[in-house]
């Protein structure tokens, strides 16, 4: 994994998961999919009001977590 890039990445982010994506291999990732949007990808999980980077955006929830954003777009997981 590009740890350089994920260190830049969360630098200033504070995550209330711990960056539990990162420090399990990308074994725990969220769900998400790249819609084409540059500051935020889909949440395709099943209750994403869980999470504080969860936003309502007209009939679904995106995910604006510079860090999944950064793994679903740059390294397509």
């Amino acid at each position: 994994m590009q740890q350089g890039l994920i260190r830049d990445v969360i630098e200033d982010l504070v995550c209330p998961k711990g960056f539990l994506c990162c420090t399990e291999g990308l074994e725990k990732l969220c769900k998400a999919k790249d819609v084409g949007m540059r500051t935020f990808v889909q949440c395709l999980e099943p209750n994403p009001i869980e999470c504080p980077f969860s936003k309502l955006l007209a009939v679904s929830y995106v995910c604006k977590c510079p860090l999944r954003i950064y793994i679903t777009k740059e390294l397509n997981k």
